[in-house]
């Protein structure tokens, strides 16, 4: 007898069968996220040591660009607002860490619908996806993020002036900036999809090269709205060589998808 574990051909399951698979899948995901979550909570001295790192000169990243000594000092505004982000912040902690699980269930629930070959290409794409999406975490984490809080937590317009930097602020920031650093390095799995798909060639990336530059000075400028001309070449250049990355991909895919028709 099939059961909601373990699925009956695809083709002998009905839409409700479907339906109960999912909702299982779904379950067994929110579970993992919420066991994670716990853990982070209730590990908030090690959460909150990572994540508050990047505000003093002793972060590796200000250390081996030989940055002089700074302390961001961070305040809370509100009654609850501790609280909330200490539970925001954990839980995407725990969505990050149970992100594999998550990933291996979907796989787990749409891959009896597809052939062998198509599982393989599958496998092989959402490998790619999850670990430029960590890529991206990461290098927002060590490069954009301290470079932003550098600049921006120690601009002053006048000596008389003290910045009063919100707790709010500087969780919203990190977790903004780790979401869409995350979501930009997904450039080459997403090329490489267009490219096997044949709607992109790397003669018209090349083409538009200069067309791009422009468009990642500008998404660089969003993420990092700062006026230091530093911290914007900084992100510009890892979108720059993920784009001469995305083209070399798109010509390999093209090549491989043409030696299969021979």
């Amino acid at each position: 007898m099939p059961t909601a574990t373990s699925p009956k051909p695809t083709a002998e399951m009905t839409f409700w069968d479907h339906l109960d698979v999912l909702r299982s899948s779904l379950i067994r995901m929110a579970l993992a996220v919420t066991v994670f979550a716990v853990v982070a909570f209730l590990l908030k001295d090690e959460l909150f040591s990572i994540v508050l790192a990047p505000r003093s000169s002793d972060f590796i990243t200000y250390r081996l660009l030989g940055v002089e000594a700074f302390q961001i000092h961070l305040m809370n505004t509100g009654l609850t607002e501790q609280f909330m982000i200490h539970m925001r912040t954990a839980m995407y902690a725990g969505l990050l860490v149970a992100s594999p699980y998550i990933l291996y269930e979907l796989f787990r629930f749409v891959s009896p619908g597809l052939y062998q070959n198509e599982r393989r290409y599958a496998v092989w794409i959402v490998g790619a996806a999850y670990l430029m999406f960590m890529v991206g975490t990461l290098t927002n984490y060590f490069m954009v993020f301290p470079l932003t809080v550098k600049f921006l937590g120690t601009y002053q317009v006048s000596p008389d002036v003290a910045n009063m930097l919100t707790l709010q602020s500087y969780i919203d920031t990190l977790l903004g900036m780790s979401l869409v650093m995350g979501v930009v390095f997904e450039l080459p799995v997403v090329c490489g999809l267009l490219g096997r798909m044949g709607l992109i060639t790397e003669r018209l990336m090349c083409q538009y090269r200069r067309h791009a530059v422009v468009a990642i000075l500008i998404v660089a400028a969003i993420i990092t709205p700062t006026t230091d001309v530093f911290t914007l070449f900084v992100v510009a250049l890892p979108i720059y060589l993920l784009y001469e990355v995305s083209i070399w991909i798109v010509k390999m895919t093209k090549q491989i998808r043409y030696a299969k028709k021979d």
